[in-house]
């Protein structure tokens, strides 16, 4: 379908200068019909419930997706209504992750890790009118309440349904049962939403991102890319990285479009069992938070193995301690590639890749440079650091400002028109994170806008001091949050996990950030020992609950 609004400007143009390119709708078809036609022998892995494999290939994948497509239509869904997913990463799910979209209806995927009291704001907020939910999180479903009440289906993504409290579940096997393996392509313009994903709401209420078909076409290309985190029909992807959460970072989207073949660990995120998926099934590319690839460098070290057939792992969600780069690349001879972005850039915003002048570079320079730093814009991506004045500041490698972005795969409101006041007029949108650009032309996060620690007038970096604190032997956390202070304003606190059996002190705390460079002034006066880091419900530091823990 094309636009009115494109057709008057291709109509505007001189004759000999009208449009010579096929007009295509980008979006969810085109990912989905070419893995089904192109790879449909390639394997779809999904750890179950049980622990055992469930394997399938495109072909079947996308015969059930279409299945979905029929049943979706037969529970008298309208265009456009939503339909929402609270699961694990599993082959239904990315059978919803297509058969919702495909039907121009919207795809909402649910945190499963939310209070009932935050799910059934967000589920209420969005209008679900279905859920499509695992079996072992009907309990969290039932807990909801009253918000539920505009939720017409609640469909198990199992072959039966568990004994529940909730009225009319049905199966999802039953559902799809009798219904055809074939739809009929549907012309979708590629500005309709495709999904909703909300933010973790560490400030205020969530709000609701919306991809729309075409946002999600692009991204997906652009992961793919040897600039983003580089893959192909040759790769198998596991993305650890939850794909309730801005879907999963776009890796199933991607790799449906090139044919990659995909593992899913569903709900089995330790260690053992995400490294068993790693060498089992050869995986090639992954993407997870920091604390993820805590727990695989233990148990690749217990095991004294590595992982022949990784060429990288993707780090996100926040910045990775240094030491961690340093361990995989020393021992497991592994880089850890940094990614950043947000919920409202899809995710995917800017990748830490080293260019080519640097193939020279001792690894330490390059760590320095490329890999503790947020990376390098990806095309299409615009970053803009800017002071208090509005104006841009010195990519100097010093000067701080507020990040802005803006892009084909960057949100340009929220769901209901909320959140304004987090766009420019001049078509920009604020992060919320303070940044530093380098000559380089890399960027770095210096903190969230509310993490940041104003003592006597100057700034310190939290994310800057957790980073050296975890480089300590023998710690395994670090988070530091602001708290008050009668003279300063505010003075840093330092909450530290300690390895087990090690023992931590506010002088091994000063002595390494003093040999990394930090004043004396912006020494902590005390550290909390604490046996963990709170999360948020995407693995994320949660420093709004450190900051309750210790108010003064």
């Amino acid at each position: 379908m094309i636009t009115e609004e494109r057709r008057a400007t291709a109509s505007a143009l001189p004759a000999d200068l009208a449009p010579a390119m096929m007009d295509v709708n980008l979006g969810a078809w085109l990912l989905f019909e070419h893995a089904a036609k192109h790879h449909g022998s390639t394997e779809i892995v999904s750890k179950t419930e049980s622990g055992g494999l469930h394997r399938y290939t495109y072909a079947d994948f996308a015969r059930r997706a279409q299945q979905l497509m029929h049943a979706l239509d037969k529970l008298g869904l309208e265009r456009g209504e939503r339909v929402a997913t609270l699961a694990w990463n599993h082959y239904r799910h990315l059978e919803a992750y297509f058969g919702v979209p495909c039907t121009a209806r919207v795809l909402h995927t649910l945190n499963l890790r939310l209070s009932p009291a935050d799910l059934g704001y967000i589920i209420g907020h969005a209008d679900d009118r279905a859920i499509l939910v695992d079996p072992d999180l009907l309990p969290l479903l039932e807990q909801v309440g009253d918000e539920m009440r505009g939720v017409k289906h609640i469909v198990v993504l199992d072959g039966e349904v568990p004994e529940t409290s909730l009225p009319g579940v049905i199966a999802y096997e039953d559902l799809i049962a009798d219904a055809p393996d074939s739809y009929p392509r549907q012309e979708i313009d590629e500005r309709t939403p495709l999904g909703i994903c909300y933010t973790s709401g560490t400030t205020g209420r969530p709000k609701g991102a919306v991809y729309t078909h075409r946002s999600t076409f692009l991204h997906s290309l652009m992961v793919t890319s040897v600039a983003a985190i580089g893959f192909g029909p040759q790769d198998t992807v596991l993305p650890v990285v939850p794909m309730f959460h801005a879907n999963a970072w776009g890796i199933p989207h991607a790799a449906t479009a090139v044919g990659a073949k995909q593992v899913f660990p569903g709900r089995h995120l330790d260690g053992a069992s995400l490294v068993d998926l790693f060498v089992d099934e050869e995986v090639t590319v992954t993407g997870g938070v920091p604390t993820i690839w805590m727990m695989v460098g233990e148990e690749l070290g217990r095991r004294g193995v590595k992982l022949p057939h990784m060429r990288h792992l993707l780090c996100g969600g926040s910045q990775p301690p240094r030491a961690l780069i340093e361990r995989f690349l020393n021992e497991f001879e592994l880089p850890i590639i940094q990614g950043w972005g947000m919920t409202e850039t899809s995710p995917l915003a800017t990748v830490s890749w080293p260019k080519a002048a640097m193939r020279e570079w001792p690894q330490e320079r390059v760590v320095d440079v490329v890999r503790t730093q947020a990376g390098i814009p990806l095309p299409g991506v615009d970053v803009s650091i800017r002071g208090d004045d509005g104006n841009e500041v010195p990519w100097d490698g010093q000067s701080m400002g507020d990040l802005l972005v803006r892009g084909p795969w960057v949100v340009g409101s929220y769901l209901h028109g909320e959140g304004k006041e987090q766009f420019t007029e001049d078509g920009w949108f604020r992060t919320g994170d303070v940044a530093v650009g380098s000559p380089d032309g890399y960027f770095v996060i210096a903190d969230r806008t509310k993490d940041l620690i104003k003592s006597g007038g100057e700034w310190i970096s939290s994310v800057d001091m957790e980073a050296v604190i975890m480089g300590i032997p023998g710690v395994a956390e670090a988070a530091v949050v602001a708290i008050p202070d009668a003279k300063w304003q505010e003075r840093p606190l330092a909450c530290v996990v300690p390895r087990e059996g090690a023992t931590v002190t506010l002088e091994d705390v000063h002595a390494r950030l003093l040999e990394k460079g930090f004043a004396k002034w912006q020494l902590p006066e005390r550290i909390e020992i604490i046996d963990a880091v709170p999360k948020t419900g995407v693995g994320k530091f949660d420093k709004k609950a450190l900051r309750a823990r210790f108010p003064q």
